[in-house]
């Protein structure tokens, strides 16, 4: 029997395809196949499910969900399942990242409100848990494009500066951080004694 991540590494996750010329062909060579000059092109990353996978770790990260469309006209996949992503070891130099699709399994596994006792008593099938899996980890990505969009349509070159993308994560980090009750100084505020 497979595992629940051999499943979901089967599976092709769908995004909207009103990002393609906003997003998509931005930052990706999606669709013009592997080549040396991607660079020359000004392209950050080379096959379109990499945004793919930053757009779900700003959703991620921002703790924000936005669903897809119902229109089915109106989405797409790239037409390479998950347990391909980051194959391709020598390709620009860049090496495999498969630790990344573990840890996107690990959060969606958090994230994701799954009755593991109804799975292992067999009331619901491993296939219903990975459509809850992808569907999660669609409207996480959707979320992230969506986020994108808006920032670009505020400033174009936002993501064109060294280190946007870390600053945008980072920007979460310390929102979540505030959040949970850190002061200025980034110490915990101690609790009251009761």
């Amino acid at each position: 029997m497979e595992s629940l991540y051999e499943l979901w590494g089967k599976r092709n996750p769908s995004w909207e395809k009103r990002y393609a010329d906003s997003i998509i062909n931005v930052f990706t060579d999606y669709g013009k196949g592997t080549t040396q000059y991607i660079d020359d092109r000004g392209k950050i990353y080379g096959a379109g499910y990499e945004i793919f996978i930053v757009a779900f770790f700003i959703g991620l990260y921002a703790n924000q969900t936005k669903p897809l469309t119902d229109d089915k006209s109106k989405i797409k996949t790239f037409g390479h399942a998950i347990m391909y992503w980051g194959n391709q070891e020598n390709r620009l130099g860049r090496i495999s990242y498969g630790q990344i699709r573990e840890y996107i399994f690990a959060a969606l596994i958090a994230r994701t409100d799954i009755d593991f006792i109804a799975l292992d008593k067999g009331e619901v099938t491993p296939r219903s848990v990975v459509d809850q899996l992808i569907d999660k980890m669609e409207q996480y990505a959707n979320y992230g494009f969506d986020y994108m969009h808006e920032k670009m349509e505020e400033q174009p070159d936002y993501f064109f500066k060294d280190g946007a993308f870390l600053q945008t994560f980072l920007e979460f980090i310390r929102t979540d951080q505030q959040i949970a009750g850190d002061d200025d100084n980034g110490n915990d505020d101690i609790p009251e004694d009761f």
